[in-house]
């Protein structure tokens, strides 16, 4: 991250204020006495007083390489030799400090700490893509049971030998959103199908869209609005599934969105599974057209999260995958769809902090 900390000179000095206003609430015994807002304020608090804190530290190396310096150059011999090696001690320090300080100056994304519903569709590519589409579910699947995650199918719909036309499944755990909100996109395969006796690589391609599980006040959902019908479910899920019209189906009818779900056994269990769904869907079309009005901010992100957007490429002749936002290819392709995606989400990660601090220093008034 190449920001100019001076740059943010004017966010420094508000949260410095900010701090000492929230030291002056905690110290204020009627908040003291309501104690979930004296729980926020801490919470506030403790966050403002990581960064202020780090800016006191990251100032004091820079002033004692400063005076290091200073003192090098009023000097000779063995104490000049000293006073330089103290200076880039001190300086290493601020830059270590100044690198910490800039990724604690980027606001948090409010969403980064929810759960998520995932949904994977096969796209163009017929039984190759829905091959493919099975092949990602497995891959988030391995990735979640790596990070001690849950997930949680909400609807299946199978296509061919092992090939998934449709899944949605929701990942429960500590910081998802955030670790997997970059995965919204066109994922491409190109390898020869098993099919294919020619020898000739097809690509084939499987959407995904990663969406913040929505909590009841993050989205006005009036019953009213939603139309249930209930069907008797298909597929795998247990004899005493198939002989009840267990499985759920919504449609929410300003939108036109339709959500089903018909992996649990109950219809309440259903219906309560499809809902999350329809919340999240809706959050996330909520949230694209707040990104549509708000340049700037979408400027920020990396790539739209459309699903119609391409985003990778796995390439099996190559065992290379191709993240094509970043320009990143690594050649561990087996790995990747085994669940290893660590260097992808963390690269992915890096490259969004680094836009969301650049946008930031532009939105600052010039320093000086």
């Amino acid at each position: 991250m190449t920001a100019d900390l001076g740059a943010l000179a004017g966010r420094l000095t508000e949260l410095e204020r900010t701090h000492a206003e929230l030291e002056a609430q905690l110290a204020d015994p009627e908040i003291a006495g309501d104690h979930a807002r004296y729980r926020e304020v801490a919470k506030q608090h403790a966050r403002v007083a990581e960064i202020v804190g780090t800016a006191a530290r990251w100032r004091e190396a820079r002033d004692d390489a400063a005076a290091a310096r200073e003192l090098a150059e009023e000097s000779e011999g063995e104490d000049r030799e000293a006073f330089l090696a103290e200076a880039e001690q001190h300086e290493a320090r601020a830059a270590a400090l100044a690198d910490e300080l800039r990724r604690l100056l980027i606001p948090p994304d409010p969403q980064d700490h929810k759960d998520v519903i995932v949904e994977i569709r096969a796209g163009a590519g017929g039984d190759e893509a829905g091959l493919f589409a099975g092949e990602l579910q497995r891959m988030y699947q391995r990735f979640a049971d790596a990070r001690g995650w849950r997930v949680e199918d909400v609807s299946v719909s199978e296509q061919g030998v092992g090939g998934v036309k449709e899944a949605t499944f929701q990942v429960s755990g500590e910081d998802v959103y955030a670790v997997l909100k970059h995965e919204s996109g066109v994922h491409r395969v190109q390898r020869v199908p098993v099919t294919e006796s020619s020898g000739r690589i097809h690509t084939s391609t499987a959407s995904v869209a990663v969406m913040p599980e929505a909590e009841e006040v993050d989205v006005e959902l009036d019953p009213n609005d939603v139309r249930l019908d209930t069907f008797r479910s298909s597929g795998p899920g247990g004899q005493s599934v198939n002989t009840t019209d267990s499985a759920v189906r919504l449609t929410h009818l300003p939108t036109g969105i339709v959500v089903s779900s018909q992996d649990q056994k109950s219809q309440l269990q259903n219906r309560e599974r499809a809902m999350r769904v329809l919340r999240a869907r809706l959050l996330a079309e909520e949230e694209q057209r707040r990104n549509a009005e708000r340049a700037e901010e979408r400027a920020s992100q990396i790539g739209s999260g459309d699903r119609s957007e391409k985003i990778r490429t796995y390439n099996f002749p190559q065992r290379r995958v191709t993240d094509h936002r970043i320009n990143l290819t690594v050649h561990n392709l087996e790995e990747v769809l085994a669940g290893q995606l660590d260097e992808l989400v963390d690269a992915l990660a890096e490259e969004e902090q680094r836009r969301r601090l650049a946008a930031l220093a532009e939105r600052e008034p010039s320093a000086g």
